[in-house]
């Protein structure tokens, strides 16, 4: 099997051993995997900004977002391998990377919330129904799966996306927050469902925050006592060995 089809890692593309049961990422792209480096921003874990005579008292990445979001996790910074993985998972048919991803971000969960108090139900950032015809899937649902199951709680698609507006890749920090203004609505039969509840928010990741914050405002709409974001990655203006 190796010989005639070998597997090969989704993020670096080289040579596995194992057939079938080789893993999708190797260990040398596994390893390179990193978090963001310390201090961080309480709220939103971005690393503080250094100024001469101490760190920044506000952080500029969450000070626009609505207090219905109340802070964001994730497990790795976007950069390579991450972002290979992300892209594979998005818009290369990868969806059995989900698990692998998701994984890391339960992992984190488990971590983080040991401290900020457990949530009581998962909910996934929907996509359109037409990007969902073309992919044949949500990622941030396939994403949200084991992370629900890994913490034993109830998964919950409580939103709805509607319209067909632009990808948020291309847009400038303001163009995404005009993008998804309004775009999220309660899911037909979730009414009810999210009233009081503590809500973890799946997403692939995050880049500016829109996004997370016009689907947290639309849960808080629905009652939502509070909405904490998770991601497997977060784009950074200057990722850590990069450069960019």
């Amino acid at each position: 099997m190796d010989l005639l089809l070998p597997a090969g890692c989704v993020a670096c593309r080289d040579w596995i051993p194992g057939g079938r049961r080789a893993p999708l990422v190797c260990a040398r792209c596994t390893s390179l995997l990193r978090g963001a480096p310390w201090p961080r921003c309480p709220r939103c874990h971005h690393p503080r900004v250094r100024r001469p005579g101490g760190e920044a008292a506000d952080c500029p990445e969450c000070a626009a977002w609505p207090a219905a979001l109340t802070g964001a996790r994730y497990a790795y910074v976007l950069r390579p391998p991450a972002d290979d993985l992300v892209h594979a998972l998005k818009y290369e048919g990868w969806r059995e990377l989900a698990s692998t991803m998701g994984d890391a971000m339960a992992k984190l969960a488990r971590r983080e919330l040991s401290r900020t108090g457990p949530p009581d139900l998962v909910v996934p950032v929907p996509t359109t129904a037409e990007r969902l015809a073309s992919r044949g899937y949500n990622q941030a649902a396939l994403l949200a799966a084991p992370v629900a199951e890994a913490l034993g709680l109830r998964l919950m698609p409580a939103l709805e996306r509607a319209g067909s507006r632009a990808s948020q890749t291309s847009l400038t920090p303001s163009e995404r927050r005009e993008n998804v203004r309004g775009v999220f609505a309660p899911a037909s039969g979730s009414e009810g469902s999210v009233r009081g509840a503590r809500v973890l928010l799946v997403d692939d990741v995050l880049t500016t925050g829109a996004t997370a914050s016009e689907a947290a405002e639309a849960l808080r709409a629905m009652g939502a006592g509070s909405v904490l974001l998770l991601t497997y990655a977060r784009a950074l203006a200057t990722a850590p060995g990069n450069g960019r």
